[in-house]
């Protein structure tokens, strides 16, 4: 959920003792075990609470500006739904129930079919690209669906951090040398300095 800008790899919490004194910080996995990075990370640590408190202005900074997220998650519906393949599962099933009945016809005049075979194994793979595709399409709208709920029905700002919500509705967190950006599960993405 939180993520190295520098590496890439994960942040993960741990219990730091520096100098003497014992804290919770999240840290660049790479930083904690050197051996399995690529390159040295040299992203900096950061105290537990603050991707809680960049969370909470992330969620907060929605609310304030709901007008503009509403809108730009109705234009988020609209890509999705324009992105549509032309071609459903089910118009691919009946032609390839055509297909089908042709290689019979084919076969059983004793003639060349190799052609319609082709195209009935490629339309095969479409039609599980074209489910695969069907099934994020509707996932999307539904992350995207939720937080405008979301939006609608929060009057307030919300005051404390709630994991619950943070899991519902963040995607993941990605922490830079001087800012964090904060990805929602609807594809909004904010950039929160600290």
């Amino acid at each position: 959920m939180v993520f190295c800008e520098d590496c890439g790899e994960l942040y993960r919490r741990v219990h730091w003792n520096n100098h003497g004194c014992k804290s919770i910080v999240w840290r660049c996995i790479s930083r904690l075990e050197p051996t399995s990075a690529e390159k040295n990370c040299t992203n900096r640590t950061v105290n537990e609470l603050l991707p809680q408190e960049i969370t909470v202005k992330a969620i907060n900074q929605i609310l304030t500006e709901r007008d503009v997220f509403l809108k730009t998650l109705q234009q988020n519906i609209a890509k999705a739904v324009v992105n549509a393949d032309t071609l459903s599962p089910d118009g691919i099933q009946a032609r390839l129930e055509e297909l089908q009945k042709e290689v019979i016809k084919k076969a059983n005049n004793k003639q060349d079919y190799d052609a319609i075979v082709d195209e009935i194994f490629r339309l095969r793979d479409q039609k599980i690209q074209s489910e695969l595709d069907s099934h994020r399409r509707k996932e999307v709208m539904n992350r995207i669906k939720e937080l405008q709920d979301f939006i609608a029905g929060q009057e307030v700002d919300i005051t404390e951090f709630d994991e619950a919500l943070v899991k519902k509705l963040i995607e993941k967190i990605t922490v830079f040398a001087d800012h964090f950006t904060v990805e929602f599960e609807s594809g909004i993405t904010i950039e929160i300095e600290a």
